[in-house]
């Protein structure tokens, strides 16, 4: 059996290397996940995820939280940057060379230290280890400088997010014109929104609902759901209610994207290999027979897809808003 499925596996690996490098998979577009390789070649689940494996080691492809295994980028840099490194101190005439060296708050990187630096720095981090990697020294260490040297500029961590919150969210501004109809208008805004939570998946976390933080870039939102629903004929406060809805329902899925990077990391197994992982478990629980619809859906199969999981949500939620509408039409 094993001399049968070693090769079966190698073939299956080269035929898609071979699509991957002829272009016919892009840069970002998922590769076939272990579920599909089972029902497209017929393997076993044990040659399917390794498949995946050997790809990902020969940096073919790589896992991304909520989408499943993508094709890698091939001019893909580091996920942050190594951390900056200072130059020797050079005694200038007239002084020691240990004058010369002085404290790192006078080294070039301090002197040319900014918010937007320490801001970017921090994003970066976040970005690629979560928000809880984010801490005033590690901010400090990347760019070079003492730590002291960035309350200067920031009072302390929570201002440092608040900054970071900002920042991102100035990334992703909304049209100047906006569609004229009321339901591509908060279209387009959630799926701005959520372009934003899928590119920084710190961001739905660090946001609350319940004590919502004052993020100067984050209010044309607001006010572009407000407008494109109080114009349609909902009074404000239920404008905002929908509104309140619509974000929460967003941040509702993103938040699985940091704990899905966070799970990767310290397991080592993506989302797909982890579920793999815990078949003999299940097929023990529907063996019993108690769930016959779960068993159905077990033998065809399901994958999680965290952007088709949204647009599903997001146009029930419109289709539900459409009927609020009709009941309440514009004075």
């Amino acid at each position: 059996m094993e001399e049968q499925a070693g090769p079966r596996y190698r073939r299956i690996v080269a035929e898609l290397r071979q699509r991957i490098e002829t272009g016919e998979l892009a840069p970002g577009e998922r590769v076939p996940s272990t579920r599909e390789i089972i029902r497209q070649w017929g393997v076993a689940m044990a040659t399917a995820t390794k498949v995946l494996t050997e790809l990902r080691r020969e940096g073919l492809v790589r896992a991304v939280p909520g989408v499943g295994t993508v094709v890698e980028a091939r001019d893909r840099t580091p996920s942050r940057p190594a951390p900056a490194t200072r130059r020797p101190a050079t005694a200038r005439p007239g002084t020691s060379s240990e004058a010369s060296a002085g404290a790192p708050s006078e080294t070039p990187s301090a002197q040319a230290l900014t918010l937007a630096r320490i801001v970017t720095a921090a994003v970066t981090v976040a970005d690629a280890e979560g928000l809880a990697a984010v801490s005033m020294r590690r901010v400090a260490a990347e760019l070079g400088v003492a730590t002291m040297s960035l309350y200067r500029h920031v009072a302390d961590k929570d201002a440092l997010l608040a900054q970071m919150m900002d920042t991102v969210f100035a990334e992703q501004p909304l049209p100047a014109d906006p569609p004229e109809d009321w339901r591509e208008q908060v279209e387009l805004a959630a799926r701005l929104l959520w372009k934003l939570f899928r590119r920084h998946p710190w961001l739905a976390p660090a946001l609350s609902v319940t004590r919502p933080q004052m993020i100067a870039a984050a209010l044309p939102f607001s006010e572009w759901m407000l407008t494109a629903l109080h114009t349609r004929g909902l009074d404000l406060a239920d404008a905002f209610t929908a509104h309140l809805m619509l974000f929460n329902y967003a941040r509702g899925i993103a938040v699985n994207l940091e704990t899905e990077q966070e799970a990767e990391a310290l397991s080592g197994l993506d989302s797909e290999e982890w579920m793999d992982s815990q078949v003999p478990t299940l097929q023990e629980i529907l063996a019993t027979g108690r769930f016959p619809m779960l068993s159905r859906l077990a033998m065809t199969g399901y994958d999680l897809d965290l952007d088709a999981l949204f647009d599903f949500g997001l146009q029930r939620l419109l289709d539900s808003l459409a009927t609020l509408l009709d009941e309440n039409p514009a004075r």
